[in-house]
């Protein structure tokens, strides 16, 4: 099950520098010009897991297998992306592909690197993004409204439903909100995901500060973080710059470096936690003598569909799932003195697996 979150924001922001930084490579060209990331650039990350080392520890496992999500670093964007200006079009179809977007905002002061605005504004930046991805919305329902005019006349129910739909989120972006904010029915939610539209995405904003306000931010990131908290929507604050010096250290060294700048982590360690939170994700583990892993799935699925993000076919053949809460794998000091104590239970197909759960499925082939 792979999760994608796309790196987005105006030209310049630090976009390609956070995907270096994130992916630990150079495949991103960070360049002071605009669209020097003309194909979205894709890297898979760690999620970092305190509680991954410590089951490998107990269980002195000898290969250690963290759950990753994928980033995407798509080109910048400029206004009039929804008409095609720049490489709108482009931009606009590899976000349609991501599950989220990570917008990056220029929250920084520096001569050197241009802002294709002229200007630092990073809350203005945001809303030029937000317009074009909602005017790009409004002109795909328009056009998809046309074309679905004859199956409505004939009462196809189908048609019927995304008509509503699209409706409802037209009126809303009309207003000029996003299509996040339409509150959706369950029974509705797969019609309504089918639509693709690109203001249903969640956001993480990203302030992009200077290496001196890594810790505590500026006068612009807390604009940014008063938008965010008034749309509903998370925000993190990070030195690009940083986080890429830190990508080049080794560990040890890099840990240092962090305490010299007055930062208990990495950047990048909140920011993974924040997409990872913005997703509605979560972990749950598998521990052995041979590897300790960790899974991602969705906060809410059961043990079966769990099963199936190893392999299809623990899904299908699934029988139980042998379960141990990760407080109770550490604290008692493994699965064995855990089944001793009571600690491991047997759940069946309607167990929604709870995060940090150490499992064991037992399915037929």
């Amino acid at each position: 099950m792979g999760f994608k979150m796309g790196i987005v924001g105006l030209p310049n922001v630090g976009k390609s520098t956070l995907f270096n930084a994130l992916t630990r490579t150079a495949a991103a060209q960070a360049a002071n010009f605009p669209f020097c990331t003309i194909e979205p650039n894709v890297g898979e990350v760690a999620v970092p897991d305190a509680r991954l080392d410590k089951l490998a520890e107990i269980a002195q496992s000898k290969t250690i297998i963290p759950t990753r999500m994928t980033f995407v670093d798509i080109a910048g964007l400029v206004k009039g992306a929804s008409k095609g200006e720049g490489l709108g079009n482009q931009f606009l179809a590899n976000i349609r592909e991501v599950d989220a977007i990570a917008h990056v905002l220029r929250c920084f002061e520096d001569g050197d690197v241009t802002h294709v605005e002229g200007r630092v504004d990073p809350v203005a930046d945001a809303e030029t993004i937000e317009t074009e991805l909602m005017l790009a919305d409004i002109e795909s329902i328009e056009k998809r409204l046309q074309n679905i005019v004859r199956k409505v006349r004939g009462g196809d129910k189908e048609a019927v439903q995304q008509e509503r739909l699209m409706r409802a989120a037209l009126a809303v972006l009309e207003e000029g909100k996003p299509a996040r904010v339409v509150e959706v029915d369950d029974d509705d939610l797969r019609a309504w995901k089918m639509l693709q539209l690109l203001t249903t995405k969640p956001v993480l904003y990203v302030c992009n500060v200077g290496e001196s306000e890594a810790a505590e931010g500026n006068a612009l990131s807390a604009r940014v973080g008063e938008m965010a908290a008034a749309e509903g929507n998370m925000h993190v604050i990070i030195s690009a710059q940083i986080e890429e010096e830190i990508s080049q250290l080794e560990p040890e060294e890099a840990q240092m470096f962090l305490d010299e700048m007055g930062l208990s982590e990495a950047g990048l360690d909140r920011l993974i936690r924040a997409g990872y939170e913005l997703l509605h994700l979560e972990t749950y583990f598998t521990v052995g003598p041979k590897e300790a892993r960790a899974w991602t799935i969705r906060q809410g699925t059961s043990a079966p569909k769990a099963a199936g993000v190893i392999h299809g076919d623990f899904e299908k053949g699934f029988i139980r799932a042998e379960t141990i809460a990760y407080d109770d794998f550490v604290g008692l000091g493994g699965e064995q003195p855990a089944k001793e104590a009571g600690k491991m239970r047997a759940e069946g197909k309607s167990y929604v697996v709870k995060d940090g759960d150490v499992l064991h499925f037992l399915f037929n082939t």
